[in-house]
């Protein structure tokens, strides 16, 4: 709230929109830094994501952040949510009282479109043409100052990333505070503009809709085929009526109905541009389209990608050994000291072998998840997703999703819940069901800790050719197979219940450009902070209900492996043991994946409560769960209670299991049904319980890693 005239205002909310592709994010986080958070827009489920924006005064501005769009014709829930905002026709959140339109200076006419409809709302303007280094490497010049006095906007030259322009930005944004833009001039041929302001009118007068909202409604109405469907309810039968002998006189005349709203305010851009732009090198092939060359290629493109996959597990595991064990090093001192404060008993069990061996046994592999995202945000911010998703289309055809289906499920390899949430970007609703249905088989992050602990435990640290180790190549088998099962289903599902015509995929390969650090970096923080509370909250808390299950009712003079059978857990393990003996788990192991229903990273915390339990003495933590694991012995037979073949069949069955019931809640949130997240859950656990089934079969029969 700011003071104006002795009365409280509330602060001026700012709409950041823009291409797709077109640096919005980075803009957005030069502006707000560490100043943002997300939830999401009323009654929808996209994400609404919202920054505090501080000028040089001290005053401070709303900055919120639309989701990228070409224009204010909606296709997907993510466009409909920033056409309803700009357009006035939402209630439940306030219209912008600005609009700074981010525009890629290398592909500006394209821009420049989202940026004319949204000059014609005459709100207050403000263009950041940004990404303009980029375009004078590729010999395109711009005069700003021209380009302002033909569009009637400021207009200001950033390089988001760099923080190039930011403070001129944040000055032009405080000082507009007035609609500017010059009145519309794209050129409609008069049979069409004569409907078109006539249907305005109607609109305007019939519905009470204001001037914008008219207009926008009458291209809308316009543009649409007949009988109308999506709009019946919207407005009267007479209206409607008029809408269908608009059609029919223009359809007689020989319009494209379509395209010719598209095609006069495209000549029109090109006007403004004229004497704006410059291209001072025609022609001259730009280094990115001999790069494309090579990562579009049939062939070539499709090796690369695994050769990029290959080397991220690789150096998971590498770049990732030295901080681990920094960390658990850490514990390890943590669990010493309070054994040295504390005397024997309760509650210093419950801090050592509860809270912390629980939390540490989780902690421990945030490095990898660190060096999981960072890839992932390089890929991202450098353009070359995009390039994956064009080379992954005719896989992605051939078992009938979209290409745009790629980047939702290699979304996925950071959590489900993204992944699922990117699916809104599809237009088909079967293709959109489809991926959201098989998403959750991309081995996520949430299963790194469970992969990570089972390979360092049990796959020897050994290397092939020289250079690949075998842990990175576990790794990659693990993620590379989920995908495989992914495709699989997802061709099934296709040619049963959900059969659809294919569409087109048209994606925008976006130029290369170095990748933003500051956009990287808080990604990784966003991410990294996530799994540390989770850590700090609902781990701890589960470590601490867990060690108390485990330790009571207490038995007289019983030994901790004794102490352990008998407890709460115990007999619980012991309950669901017949259920998954069949795949070769213990009731210990049946323990960690009822608590990992919650979160699968869930498991490593139960193993490091249970084990530090079970091995209870002052030195146990300082023993690693891995070691834990491979030592651990059944007391009645003397046989290891882990083995290689045991170490197998858990990572296949944490490959395929839902085992997470926040992926559970984001279904039923998108697909506003209990059905589908239900039949997800049944058929991820059906299949992952079948598979492991097969797995220990035919590894007891070949005897392998028994």
């Amino acid at each position: 709230m700011r003071a104006n005239g002795g009365r409280q205002s509330r602060s001026r909310t700012i709409a950041l929109v823009g291409n797709p592709n077109s640096g919005k994010t980075a803009l957005f986080n030069a502006l707000t830094g560490l100043r943002q958070k997300v939830a999401n827009y009323p009654g929808v489920t996209v994400e609404r994501k919202e920054g505090q924006l501080r000028f040089d005064d001290g005053s401070e501005a709303v900055l919120l952040d639309l989701p990228g769009t070409y224009s204010l014709s909606a296709h997907s829930p993510d466009e409909q949510i920033v056409t309803d905002i700009l357009i006035g026709r939402t209630s439940q959140v306030d219209p912008p009282d600005l609009i700074v339109c981010v525009v890629d200076a290398t592909n500006i006419e394209r821009n420049l479109y989202l940026v004319s409809q949204v000059i014609d709302r005459h709100l207050p303007v403000v263009i950041a043409l940004n990404m303009v280094d980029v375009a004078e490497s590729s010999g395109i010049e711009i005069d700003e100052k021209i380009l302002s006095e033909q569009l009637g906007v400021p207009v200001v030259r950033t390089v988001a990333r760099k923080g190039i322009g930011i403070p001129r930005l944040k000055a032009t944004i405080q000082a507009t505070t007035k609609a500017t833009g010059r009145a519309r001039r794209w050129p409609l041929p008069e049979p069409v503009l004569k409907e078109y302001e006539e249907l305005a009118a109607l609109l305007q007068d019939r519905h009470r809709l204001n001037s914008y909202v008219a207009y926008h409604e009458a291209i809308d109405l316009l543009t649409s085929e007949s009988p109308l469907p999506d709009h019946c309810d919207r407005y009267a039968p007479e209206l409607i009526e008029h809408v269908i002998r608009d059609h029919q006189k223009l359809d007689f005349l020989g319009y494209d109905r379509q395209s010719i709203f598209v095609i006069s305010r495209y000549e029109w851009i090109k006007g403004v541009l004229a004497p704006a732009v410059r291209h001072t090198t025609p022609g001259r092939r730009a280094l990115g389209d001999k790069i494309d060359r090579i990562l579009t290629h049939k062939i070539w493109g499709f090796a690369v990608f695994l050769g990029l996959m290959a080397i991220m597990f690789q150096s998971i595991f590498s770049w990732a050994a030295i901080p681990m064990e920094w960390i658990s090093s850490g514990f390890d001192w943590l669990g010493h000291q309070v054994i040295l404060l504390l005397p024997p008993g309760d509650l210093r069990d419950l801090l050592v072998n509860g809270a912390i061996a629980g939390v540490a046994a989780v902690v421990t592999f945030l490095p990898q998840i660190v060096f999981l995202f960072l890839f992932i945000g390089v890929l991202e911010d450098t353009g070359y997703m995009a390039r994956a998703a064009f080379i992954m289309d005719k896989i992605m055809g051939k078992v009938g999703l979209h290409g745009k289906s790629f980047i939702p499920l290699l979304s996925s390899f950071a959590c489900a819940i993204p992944g699922i949430m990117a699916t809104r970007a599809i237009t088909s609703p079967k293709d959109r069901l489809a991926t959201m249905l098989v998403a959750p088989l991309i081995s996520c992050s949430a299963r790194l800790p469970v992969y990570t602990l089972l390979i360092a435990a049990f796959v020897p640290q050994t290397r092939i050719l020289g250079l690949l180790s075998l842990a990175g190549l576990t790794l990659f088998a693990l993620y590379f197979t989920g995908i495989l099962f992914a495709l699989s289903l997802a061709l099934l599902f296709k040619k049963t219940f959900l059969k659809g015509t294919d569409s087109a995929f048209i994606m925008e390969l976006p130029r290369y450009k170095i990748p933003s650090p500051q956009t990287i970096l808080l990604q990784i923080w966003d991410r990294a902070w996530v799994f540390l509370k989770q850590a700090g909250t609902i781990i701890l808390a589960m470590s601490i209900v867990l060690w108390f299950l485990a330790t009571y009712p207490k038995l007289d003079h019983a030994s901790p492996a004794e102490q352990l059978t008998h407890s709460y857990a115990g007999r619980a393990g012991h309950l669901i043991e017949p259920l998954i003996k069949p795949l070769g788990f213990d009731w210990k192991i049946g323990i960690g994946m009822v608590t990992s229903v919650m979160q699968r990273e869930l498991f490593v915390s139960t193993m490091g409560t249970i084990y530090n339990i079970q091995d209870a003495n002052d030195n146990a933590g300082t023993v690693s769960l891995a070691h834990q694991l491979r030592s651990a012995s059944d007391p009645q037979t003397g046989q290891p209670s882990f083995t290689m073949l045991t170490a197998i069949c858990l990572m296949v069955y944490y490959m395929l299991a839902m085992q997470c019931l926040s992926t559970f809640a984001i279904m039923r949130r998108e697909t506003n049904s209990w059905r589908w997240p239900l039949f997800q859950l049944g058929y991820m656990t059906t299949l992952a319980y079948g598979v492991t089934f097969l797995v220990y079969r035919v590894g007891l029969m070949l005897q392998i890693g028994v």
